[in-house]
């Protein structure tokens, strides 16, 4: 199983993503968390990233690139994963695409296809939903402009996915558990 979860920021790509790699027993490998660790461990890729994130930029590519190469080849990766916040554009995409076929044929063998699943929900519930959360850096200016981000470098992967016949739309302006019921019946088609 090798999942990829899309949505803007407070769709829900967290939580979700979580329910179901725990249901599968396969990774949930979150670049958002990943990234919030190393600022809060001051490490030196936390303290490149600290910046972007503190004006809702996104962390440019290659503090990325490297850690979720390295993340996806761990032992407890080689069965799927569940990737959540990557990729966030097309280049992105086209990495996680070269290195599903490097893993593929060290393997020689397929652990099966990518299915990309979009949560999709309006504007002005996201606002609400990461004003609730109530972190430092979810003011409304901030959280609009995510999205604006979002919409201009990320959204694009919709028409990628669609392309390719691997994505997947889904309503995530619902209960968490009729999400997570649709996302199951998804993943196991």
């Amino acid at each position: 199983m090798r999942l990829i979860f899309l949505g803007p920021p407070g769709a829900g790509k967290g939580t979700q993503a979580a329910i179901i790699a725990a249901s599968f027993g396969v990774p949930h490998i979150s670049t958002g968390e990943i990234l919030r660790t190393h600022v809060g461990e001051e490490t030196d890729l936390g303290q490149k990233a600290k910046d972007y994130m503190a004006q809702g930029e996104l962390v440019p590519d290659q503090l990325i690139l490297d850690m979720v190469e390295h993340r996806l080849e761990e032992s407890d990766a080689q069965n799927g994963w569940i990737l959540d916040g990557f990729p966030r554009n097309i280049s992105q995409a086209d990495f996680v695409a070269a290195l599903i076929l490097k893993v593929d044929r060290e393997a020689k063998n397929s652990i099966g296809d990518l299915k990309v699943i979009n949560l999709d929900v309006p504007d002005q519930i996201l606002v609400e939903r990461l004003l609730a959360r109530g972190r430092k850096d979810d003011h409304e200016e901030v959280i609009r402009h995510r999205l604006q981000v979002y919409r201009e470098q990320t959204a694009p992967l919709i028409n990628y996915y669609l392309d390719r016949n691997q994505l997947q739309s889904i309503n995530g302006n619902r209960s968490m558990d009729e999400i997570t019921q649709e996302l199951k019946q998804v993943v196991s088609a």
